[in-house]
């Protein structure tokens, strides 16, 4: 029972949770509206939903796992309470795992991309696992290519749904979808969302760099802090908060279709639940000093990702 635990907090079960919640959130809330509006209907199976949510779930607990497998003597100066390859679970045992929750997710992703005649989906299943163990073993380690990793891998969630749907109206409307307009509004609204998961994923790492300085000082990895130093990585970060503010408005006032007045549901959920905490996140990030501060930081990061993901319910509301 012990070890079943520790399994479940290697592969991270909270944000297995999230990402699993995530696609069908983006194809309940935003994919389905979007159809229902141009009077296709829901395209996507149950099985076909639940076959994207696990393909997206295990290979992303296979690289939770391998992720650690690598990290262990950075982990054991970074936190050495939470340490569980090596102690409850072994070295050998976490490769095997990682490597089968991997493959499985390969395989339901192989299913996904031949049931949708999609070579293109296939392969970046197929890929997907081999960045996140080069991430684990050397990127994570090189100046911000490991974050921007991390950050791509983290939009693709959104896209995976976009590319799904427009797979299967391929597959059924051939004939009549150029004519419409219905692949550029999925892409156009989904990818919104991939952008600001890319964008908050990428501040969430490189805050994550600033609170693990002393493991990664000591094995010399060339994170932002430790190349630029804690100073410029503050003021880095708070120009990609500022600029994800920016992008938020310019998309309130410019693209959404939903009332912009400040009364409306739309504008106070943008406000409140997005804008507000990021405001929050600068705060917290230049009062930051030890790795728990820095670590509150990146947990309203986090918190505020998820409140921007369930801005989808104004998509589903229709204001």
């Amino acid at each position: 029972m012990e070890t079943f635990k520790d399994i479940l907090r290697l592969t991270r079960w909270s944000n297995l949770l999230f990402l699993g919640a995530l696609v069908w959130v983006m194809e309940k809330w935003v994919a389905t509206p979007i159809l229902d509006h141009a009077a296709f209907g829901e395209q996507l199976p149950g099985y076909l939903l639940v076959l994207t949510a696990l393909a997206i779930v295990l290979i992303a607990a296979g690289g939770y796992v391998i992720n650690d497998y690598f990290d262990l003597k950075i982990d054991r100066i970074n936190r050495p309470d939470s340490v569980i390859v090596g102690q409850s679970i072994s070295k050998p045992t976490a490769m095997r795992l990682s490597v089968g929750l991997s493959a499985a997710g390969v395989v339901c992703g192989i299913i996904c991309a031949i049931l949708l005649r999609s070579m293109t989906i296939g392969i970046i299943y197929a890929i997907v696992p081999g960045l996140l163990w080069f991430y684990s073993a050397s990127y994570k380690r090189l100046l911000l290519i490991g974050n921007l990793t991390i950050a791509l891998l983290a939009a693709l969630t959104p896209m995976m749904v976009a590319m799904t749907n427009v797979a299967l109206l391929q597959v059924r409307y051939a004939a009549i979808l150029p004519y419409t307009t219905l692949e550029h509004e999925l892409y156009g609204w989904l990818g919104g969302f991939a952008l600001f998961a890319f964008l908050l994923t990428w501040i969430r790492e490189i805050i994550k760099d600033m609170q693990d300085q002393m493991g990664d000082r000591e094995f010399e990895c060339h994170t932002l802090p430790i190349v630029w130093g804690e100073r410029w990585t503050k003021i880095i970060v708070t120009g990609l908060v500022v600029l994800t503010i920016a992008i938020i408005g310019h998309l309130w006032y410019y693209i959404l279709p939903f009332p912009t007045g400040w009364m409306s549901l739309s504008t106070r959920y943008i406000a409140l639940g997005i804008v507000t905490p990021l405001i929050g996140v600068i705060g917290l990030l230049w009062s930051a000093k030890i790795p728990s501060d820095y670590k509150t930081c990146q947990q309203l990061v986090k918190f505020t990702m998820l409140l921007g993901m369930l801005y989808s319910i104004c998509i589903l509301r229709g204001f």
